[in-house]
């Protein structure tokens, strides 16, 4: 298997084989809590008119998402694991516009599978990679609004190629590190309320989530949905 690393908009626009999209503060964490609640499937959109058209139109039940860190006008949650974990999902089709996460699915039209992923689902992420064995892999960390490198997607994509190498790492590092990142210090920011510290404790829960999320194309859509594991096995 030939694992290949890229990062940002660029990376997941190059990206070819097998693709997984990472981004985990906050996007593939607010989905991967959000298909672990039950949500039926998450339609994955690049623009918040998009989402809100989407809606009106009953493809979907509730907008989430966020335009610079704050939910947009209209939408019913943010782009939050938080607000998610709490909320009525269950069986209910979602919305999904963000920044970076959504976007670079979006971008990665030469995938020849996709998958999206964060930190509290990479192993079953991993897992169902090695049940496909694909002969490349590449994952891409897709950073701050996709345009800066952001540690916590960085740390989060080479903890997935450890784990489709089979290498054991260590979750207490992978956590200080990510406290430690840029990224990390706007939750708890007094100035920046919208970006709640009960998402990044959520966010750090590394293989918390025995799912992997596969998106497909389904006629227009990009759609998102979760393949479970049971007792570590798909």
């Amino acid at each position: 298997m030939d694992i290949r690393i890229e990062s940002l908009l660029s990376g997941a626009a190059a990206a070819e084989g097998t693709v997984v999209i990472i981004d985990v503060l906050r996007a593939f964490t607010t989905a991967a809590v959000a298909l672990a609640r039950g949500a039926a499937k998450i339609v994955l959109v690049t623009r918040t008119s998009d989402a809100l058209e989407l809606r009106r139109r009953g493809i979907g039940d509730l907008c989430i998402g966020e335009v610079d860190g704050k939910r947009p006008d209209g939408f019913d949650f943010g782009n939050s694991p938080f607000e998610v974990s709490t909320a009525d999902v269950a069986g209910r089709t979602l919305i999904h516009s963000t920044t970076a996460g959504t976007i670079g699915v979006a971008r990665a039209r030469r995938a020849t599978a996709l998958l999206a992923a964060s930190l509290v689902n990479a192993a079953a992420t991993a897992e169902l990679i090695k049940t496909r064995h694909p002969e490349l892999v590449t994952v891409v960390a897709m950073g701050a609004q996709g345009r800066t490198r952001a540690d916590e997607d960085e740390l989060c994509a080479l903890y997935l190629r450890s784990l489709l190498l089979g290498r054991r790492s260590d979750h207490d590092a992978i956590r200080r590190l990510v406290l430690a990142g840029a990224e990390s210090q706007n939750y708890g920011d007094p100035t920046r309320p919208h970006f709640d510290p009960r998402d990044r404790d959520i966010a750090l829960q590394i293989d918390s989530i025995p799912l992997a999320i596969v998106v497909a194309r389904e006629g227009d859509l990009l759609v998102a949905r979760a393949v479970a594991s049971s007792d570590g096995k798909f």
